[in-house]
């Protein structure tokens, strides 16, 4: 079934270039933008369950429903898609999440339900896009235009401290995202230094021999910008303001959705490229995730604030998710991938319900 993926990812995206064209002069339109929003949601959750549907657990190969094609030609940056079982399963959640957190704000979103909406599908076109790029450089296109939408969100429909939540949120985020960066430039100019030609090709780079000391410099700038997103003591400090601040939609997407790509960046990314210092590295993570667990739970006993209590909650269960992750072997990341489909779920839920 060739094209579901790009499909996926482009639905959301013509979806709101479609909302922009609906004028919004007074509040009888907003039923309508609503409706074409969740819309296109429903659509997009049906593609990903036909995704699920086609998928074989069995194949051989490691990667399914692969696209590609040239983009910028002179650095062999390409559009290359395709997705395996951990992807797939973090699609399926995004598709499901979204039609939910456009219903929680039927009745709260009161002003600029046109720009909401679209925020909300271009968000949702990003995190499909983070899921299921196989290009590191497509990869971080996605990553980082996820945080423009999300900005956006809790900046205008967030409550009374919601610009000084959404600038801290976009601040760490991006601090994190430009040092992940570096990383990928360098890995590609490597490639090119042993091949001849540059690549951004996820599976070509899994095959590079980096000495020891240059993993351990590239995977700190790919584990620190993940650790920021999941987020790992000490890290965590934006996400409670953000998640107090965020409306309700906001919430259920931060906590189902974003803090996933976290952990799936070290799985998919950190772990797999820099194997030797994984290895180094992955003690100090497993303690640093401990903390996490601990400090998370303490702290989310003693709020008063249903949203800070589910937001330090969320600390300590990603530190479930990154323990299992440290582990490296199959029950651990088994565990870690089960781990994020049920928080995913189970938070979105929890914030929800706070909302209402």
């Amino acid at each position: 079934m060739p094209g579901l993926l790009t499909l996926a990812i482009t639905l959301p995206i013509i979806g709101a270039v479609l909302l922009m064209l609906v004028p919004n002069r007074d509040g009888s339109k907003d039923g309508l933008i609503r409706y074409l929003a969740l819309g296109v949601s429903l659509v997009t959750f049906a593609i990903t369950l036909v995704l699920w549907a086609g998928f074989d657990a069995a194949s051989a190969e490691p990667f399914q429903f692969v696209e590609r094609a040239s983009w910028i030609a002179a650095f062999k940056i390409e559009y290359y898609v395709g997705i395996d079982g951990l992807s797939l399963m973090l699609l399926v959640l995004t598709g499901f999440l979204t039609p939910i957190a456009l219903l929680s704000g039927w009745e709260s979103i009161e002003k600029k339900v046109k720009e909401f909406s679209i925020f909300m599908l271009l968000l949702e076109a990003s995190m499909i896009g983070v899921f299921c790029a196989l290009d590191i450089f497509l990869f971080y296109i996605f990553w980082d235009f996820v945080l423009i939408p999300m900005y956006f969100l809790i900046g205008i429909w967030g409550y009374d401290q919601r610009i000084y939540a959404a600038v801290k949120f976009i601040l760490y985020t991006m601090a994190g995202s430009v040092l992940m960066l570096v990383a990928i430039i360098g890995l590609s100019w490597m490639h090119q230094q042993m091949t001849g030609e540059y690549s951004f090709d996820l599976l070509k780079l899994y095959t590079l021999q980096i000495a020891p000391e240059t993993q351990n410099w590239l995977f700190l700038a790919f584990a620190v910008a993940f650790a920021i997103k999941v987020p790992l003591f000490p890290f965590h400090t934006w996400l409670p303001d953000a998640h107090v601040q965020a409306p309700t939609a906001g919430s259920i997407i931060l906590a189902g959705v974003l803090l996933k790509m976290g952990t799936y960046g070290l799985v998919r990314f950190a772990f797999p490229l820099f194997p030797a210092a994984a290895h180094v590295f992955a003690p100090w993570i497993a303690l640093l995730a401990v903390i996490g667990i601990v400090y998370g739970a303490l702290v989310a006993m003693v709020q008063p604030d249903m949203k800070k209590l589910v937001a330090y909650s969320s600390v300590s269960h990603l530190g479930f998710v990154v323990l299992g992750i440290c582990a490296m072997n199959v029950p651990g990341m088994q565990g870690a991938v089960y781990q994020m489909l049920a928080h995913g779920i189970s938070t979105g839920g929890l914030f929800l319900i706070v909302g209402m």
